[in-house]
């Protein structure tokens, strides 16, 4: 009897520690959590938690356009300067016409429809630029990491270009017209309860990823490319085309994140999304995809991004050192790939 007790309590030992290594990292964010609402309790409002959620929408909308690539067993290092290279192009093209220092002076006033077809085209050519990174990936074979690495740095260089340009130079590109911030700044009054518009588009897209993930055969098909990239080309599937597909998708879905972006703060330069592509991977890894490839649910990446974004919040709100949280950050995102490899060691 005493011996099938040990075993028993042996068992539940393992099992103890093994949640706690898999779901570690959630303990840690929720201890982060703790920490903040201890030491400033007015963190816990109404005001801070529409502010999360309307920094967060534009993150989420990243998060998701990479998240379909990690699916397929891939990364995209070039997010943050797509999404720069959004907001610029977005922002020279939409600034007040009576502005002082507009990038185009004679460009004139624009009427509604115009403003949208500058939005399509901001994220046409940052889906072009998806198409060619899953081009190299997919046709020239290149690996992903040096792939996207490689044209993270040509998108900074052609955007610093662009942005560094006659008459005004490198200055910060403002004076947004106020139809264009709105956009993204405005929100729906529901009985004195604010929903800010991106909180709608991030929802939108949310839900279009979701159907597309789960109910149609393109995210059947990266699901199967992720998990076993050999066994889907027996099974009939076009690796190629499907790569081509969910990078695309990716370089669509940033474009539209960084337009709102350049939206939201009403402004644009050519560091605008620096280092977002970290904070949308690890968003992604903390909300349960895998480097693996072929695991992870649209509520994953949405839950990750979230949790990063009420860290991130809580910890400007309190005071901490901007310097201390890329340390944080980075922790954070070390202990996330961390458990992910383990996960993956113990899988094979």
């Amino acid at each position: 009897m005493s011996v099938v007790n040990e075993k028993k309590s042996t068992f539940d030992k393992e099992n103890v520690l093994n949640w706690m290594m898999n779901n570690a990292i959630f303990l840690v964010l929720i201890g982060l959590l703790i920490i903040i609402v201890s030491v400033s309790p007015d963190f816990i409002s109404l005001r801070n938690f529409r502010n999360i959620l309307s920094q967060a929408s534009t993150r989420i909308i990243m998060a998701l356009g990479v998240g379909g690539i990690i699916v397929a067993k891939g990364t995209d290092l070039s997010l943050g300067r797509q999404v720069g290279l959004a907001a610029v192009v977005s922002a020279s093209l939409l600034q007040a016409s009576d502005y002082a220092y507009k990038m185009y002076p004679n460009l004139p006033k624009l009427n509604i429809f115009m403003m949208a077809m500058i939005i399509f085209l901001v994220m046409a050519i940052t889906g072009l630029i998806g198409l060619t990174n899953g081009f190299i990936v997919a046709k020239l074979k290149v690996d992903p990491f040096i792939a996207t690495l490689g044209m993270m740095v040509i998108v900074y260089g052609v955007n610093s270009i662009y942005f560094d340009r006659p008459p005004y130079g490198a200055q910060p590109i403002g004076g947004l017209d106020p139809r264009f911030t709105k956009f993204a700044q405005g929100a729906f009054n529901i009985g004195g309860f604010k929903i800010p518009f991106l909180v709608i588009y991030a929802a939108l897209v949310t839900f279009a990823i979701w159907v597309l993930w789960n109910k149609t055969k393109f995210g059947k098909n990266i699901f199967a490319i992720g998990g076993n990239q050999e066994a889907a080309i027996v099974s009939g599937v076009n690796v190629v085309k499907y790569l081509l597909l969910v990078y695309m998708l990716g370089g669509i879905l940033y474009g539209l994140g960084g337009t709102l972006e350049a939206a939201r703060i009403g402004t644009a330069t050519n560091n605008t999304g620096n280092m977002y592509e970290l904070d949308a991977i690890s968003a992604c890894i903390v909300g349960g995809l895998s480097f693996s490839g072929g695991i992870g649910t649209v509520g994953g990446i949405v839950t990750g991004v979230l949790i990063f974004q009420v860290i991130a919040y809580g910890l400007s709100f309190i005071g901490v050192n901007p310097y201390l949280q890329f340390i944080i950050k980075g922790l954070i995102i070390i202990t996330a790939v961390a458990i992910d490899s383990r996960k993956y060691i113990k899988k094979k």
